[in-house]
């Protein structure tokens, strides 16, 4: 198990970030009126997925070169310029000066998630009887998604119009792979994982409320783990709200926490 420590924020960091530039293109391609684009500065990825999109923002602001007002000038006018606010997923392996910097700029803290990662399982995956998990085929990007906005909206409504899109996004996405869970033959959960240079991000996992507590997730964690070691991952991460069910999940599954991150936000000048 690596030391939490600049190296390991980085390899992290760079996997979440390359998973949502790839899911940028995605939607590009998909949709080409999305305008959705990004760009690299200083070592870090500004990703614009639209203007409400909770992908429109930054991966690795500070980890890779020393924060410097140029940087921030070059990047809060990349998403000004697009009519949307900045966004940057922070971790705290960029010292204080960085911070310092953030907060004399006017930025101001807005939520708070824990970098989670463990050791990549190379044992087959056991199921109940009546679970099956899967690798969706291109047919069934309908499906997966009708089932990913049930579970996902149920408790997060306000992102529902932003779920609608992913399906077709995500089916597009490089190096990403969606997962359909099933119990007795019903479709009930749906999960992603997007593989970068041996870091297997697992993401987007929800399961339609009439299902929980059937072992579901546990399937799909079990599942994805298993494609992830014979993909050449070595490194697993999930990011989740801090004291979350999500992460009490996560660390009950031999995930442990890395780091806490904190995502800072400045208002759009228009």
């Amino acid at each position: 198990m690596p030391f939490s420590d600049l190296s390991l924020s980085r390899r992290l960091e760079r996997a979440e970030g390359h998973a949502c530039l790839q899911f940028a293109e995605a939607r590009r391609l998909t949709f080409p009126d999305s305008r959705s684009e990004w760009i690299e500065c200083a070592g870090a990825y500004a990703v614009f997925d639209g203007v409400d999109s909770p992908t429109t923002q930054t991966f690795g602001l500070g980890l890779f070169e020393e924060l410097t007002v140029p940087t921030l000038d070059t990047i809060e006018r990349f998403f000004f310029d697009r009519g949307a606010s900045v966004d940057h997923e922070v971790s705290p392996l960029v010292g204080v000066s960085a911070l310092d910097l953030l907060c004399s700029r006017g930025y101001r803290p807005i939520e708070i998630s824990n970098v989670l990662y463990r050791p990549v399982e190379t044992h087959s995956p056991e199921h109940l009887n009546n679970i099956k998990v899967r690798v969706t085929g291109p047919d069934e990007a309908q499906l997966w998604n009708h089932i990913s906005v049930r579970g996902w909206s149920h408790d997060h409504p306000e992102i529902k119009d932003f779920l609608l899109q992913f399906g077709a996004v995500a089916a597009a996405r490089k190096h990403s792979v969606c997962f359909l869970a099933e119990v007795d033959g019903q479709p009930g959960a749906a999960g992603v994982l997007s593989i970068h240079e041996g870091v297997a991000l697992f993401g987007g996992a929800a399961t339609v409320p009439e299902l929980r507590r059937r072992g579901l997730q546990a399937a799909l964690m079990a599942e994805r783990m298993h494609y992830a070691s014979e993909h050449g991952c070595d490194l697993a991460m999930m990011v989740a709200q801090a004291a979350s069910n999500s992460q009490r999940n996560a660390e009950r599954k031999g995930f442990r926490v890395a780091y806490t991150r904190t995502k800072w936000h400045l208002k759009s000048v228009s």
